[in-house]
């Protein structure tokens, strides 16, 4: 057997650090949406200016720096806008920074792994660990300049990374991209510009707590009324004092209202985000604040009533309720979603298939879910699967982050606690001890259900593997046969029941007087006879 690899502690996730709510902008005027766009546009061209002076600056980035820039986009724009264009260029270099770490661990593990197949013999076989030499000539020598192609990537993304220079496409790479596959993506050449400009448009401002609302660039009342402080050079549009534009439209916000009102009625900070939607033509106003850093509760308190392990899917949630001992309750639950079509479809299937199991839990009384604590980032290049190309479809279609940080927020809302637990080895243990077991004539268990209760079990701290069945003469307690349910920290739970003195109902002990004789055999040559055997002497003639 090979060596296990040490499973991670379980924990208890974080509640959600923020919110978010959005709502449409119905009503809007000919000249509502003029003055969005020109403001958007204008603020947009800022935003790039803004974020190729950051790049240059690299690593030499500092506070005063950052000062003259803000200095330069407060005389085109406004302080607060300046503001909002500043930090949203730290936000986006930051991030451009940890998609190139990453992508710098990517290559590393692609050229350890081709380096460690090319050493090894052609066809030689590999292990359950590591992967074996690769299966012909010809296929060893075009991974020979694969990894020459790798190895000048990653000479190239070294010296960038370490001269601080970073690549940011200001509305996104893929659909810079399609702007050379407009036929394959369905896209006119007007229709791509519209949603290339709609995307690089500026149209967000932070919230400040202590001022009018909580923000003063783009003020949203508690009726709805939603307004906007123009740039210096689009102050000529205002049809209000001070600078600012009032939107015909009104907003309200049916999810989160209160919540929200509360925010605004007392001043606390609330960003706001205004986006067009250019496939619909419908405009949008997203209003987000942080909350409050909230308590974790403990593990045993969360675990107090029961537990439902739940096994991640490309195409459903496989769930099973466990009581506190970790034996499965009722039958399984399977909850399924499509994550073919647009994003927001696919994060409709994923609330929906949430939704569900939050509703499920709540009526079984259960306050804790424990999931996986899956991250393929390091299992999604090709160098490690190799063929394995529809695997590695698979794994990277599963919406694992998204999945854990919706079920976060949404979990939240119900009080129902997050439990991530180790993923290794739970479908493998789980089919291997669950799945036949509770298999039956009316119910049918897949090794999805099983992986269900194995990371459940994991979750409470219960073993997952079970000890192979004794023969049937074997299961009695008279011959010191140990179930699998004692608890973790009990002593001896390895060894078996000692034995315990006194006389045990229907066992009869063996220095016992008997009150009954022992009735003989049946068969004539093991009757016990009375008489006794006497060597006689010989006789002498």
């Amino acid at each position: 057997m090979g060596v296990l690899r040490e499973v991670a502690a379980s924990f208890v996730v974080p509640g959600p650090s923020g919110a978010a709510v959005r709502d449409r902008l119905k009503g809007l005027t000919a000249g509502d949406e003029r003055v969005l766009r020109l403001v958007g546009a204008h603020l947009g061209s800022l935003a790039s200016r803004d974020l190729k002076a950051r790049c240059a600056d690299g690593l030499d980035h500092s506070a005063k720096t950052w000062a003259v820039r803000k200095r330069e986009l407060t005389a085109v724009s406004s302080s607060r806008w300046a503001g909002s264009l500043t930090k949203a260029t730290h936000d986006q270099w930051a991030l451009a920074r940890r998609g190139q770490a990453a992508h710098l661990q990517s290559l590393r593990a692609g050229i350890r792994t081709i380096a460690h197949r090319l050493a090894l013999p052609v066809g030689s076989k590999g292990t359950g660990k590591a992967p074996g030499g690769y299966r012909s000539k010809r296929e060893w020598f075009h991974k020979t300049r694969r990894l020459r192609v790798l190895e000048d990537r990653l000479g190239a993304v070294r010296a960038d990374r370490e001269a601080g220079v970073v690549r940011v496409a200001r509305g996104g790479k893929r659909l810079l991209n399609t702007r050379h596959h407009l036929d394959a993506a369905g896209l006119t050449e007007a229709g791509w510009r519209a949603r290339w400009e709609a995307e690089r448009w500026f149209l967000q401002a932070d919230g400040e707590s202590g001022k009018r609302f909580g923000n003063e660039t783009i003020r949203v009342t508690p009726d709805g009324e939603v307004s906007i402080r123009l740039p210096a050079p689009l102050a000529h549009l205002a049809n209000a004092g001070h600078g600012r534009y009032v939107l015909a439209a009104r907003v309200r916000f049916p999810h989160r209202g209160r919540e929200w009102a509360d925010r605004v009625e007392a001043n606390r900070a609330v960003a706001y985000r205004i986006h067009l939607d250019v496939t619909r033509g419908r405009w949008y106003l997203t209003a987000s604040w942080t909350l409050p850093v909230t308590q974790i509760i403990p593990m045993a308190t969360a675990l107090a009533g029961g537990v439902i392990g739940v096994d991640t899917n490309t195409d459903h949630l496989a769930a099973w309720r466990l009581d506190t001992h970790g034996n499965p309750i009722g039958n399984p639950r399977r909850f399924s979603y499509d994550l073919s079509g647009t994003a927001d479809h696919r994060d409709a299937q994923v609330r929906h298939a949430l939704s569900r199991l939050l509703n499920w839990a709540q009526t079984c009384g259960v306050k804790a879910i424990a999931v996986e604590d899956l991250d393929f980032q390091a299992a999604k290049t090709r160098e490690k699967h190799g063929r394995k190309r529809r695997f590695r479809q698979l794994i990277s279609g599963m919406p694992t982050g998204k999945l854990r940080a919706r079920l976060t927020s949404m979990a939240d809302a119900t009080g129902i606690t997050i439990i991530a637990v180790d993923p290794a080895y739970t479908s493998k243990w789980g089919a291997q001890h669950w799945q036949k077991p509770l298999t039956g004539t009316t119910r049918k268990t897949t090794r999805h259900d099983a992986a269900s209760i194995a990371v459940g079990r994991r979750a409470q701290g219960h073993p997952i593997r079970r000890r192979t069945t004794p023969p049937r003469a074997h299961q009695s307690d008279g011959h010191g046969h140990r179930t699998v349910q004692a608890r973790p920290e009990v002593l001896g739970r390895e060894e078996t029941r000692p034995r315990i003195p006194g006389p045990r109902p229907g066992v009869v002990s063996p220095d016992a007087e008997r009150t009954r004789a022992t009735r003989a055999p049946r068969t004539v040559r093991d009757v016990r006879s009375e008489q006794a055997w006497v060597q006689d002497p010989l006789l002498v003639h």
